[in-house]
């Protein structure tokens, strides 16, 4: 097996172990802040942020960061931004 494949099957299981604990991570604070995060407007009206909103662009933007990085180490590695697409 290549140098390349070893890297890139160590970068891969990585980044699950790393989404794996984030989600864990995310879903106890979730708890915690939809326990306590309410807003209030003018008019005095209590309107509360659904969780699974908090959520989902929690994780949304840390798998755009994950993206970011990926692009960078497919560039570093290759010189191309999509590696085999001409």
């Amino acid at each position: 097996m290549s140098p390349l494949a070893v890297f890139l099957i160590l970068i891969v299981s990585l980044t699950a172990l790393l989404v794996a604990s984030l989600t864990k991570q995310f879903q106890e604070e979730n708890l915690i802040y939809s326990n306590k995060n309410q807003m209030t407007n003018s008019n005095t009206k209590t309107k509360t942020i659904e969780k699974e909103k908090v959520v989902a662009e929690t994780l949304n933007g840390r798998f755009a960061m994950i993206g970011l990085i990926a692009a960078v180490g497919a560039y570093l590695t290759t010189g191309q931004i999509i590696p085999g697409f001409v």
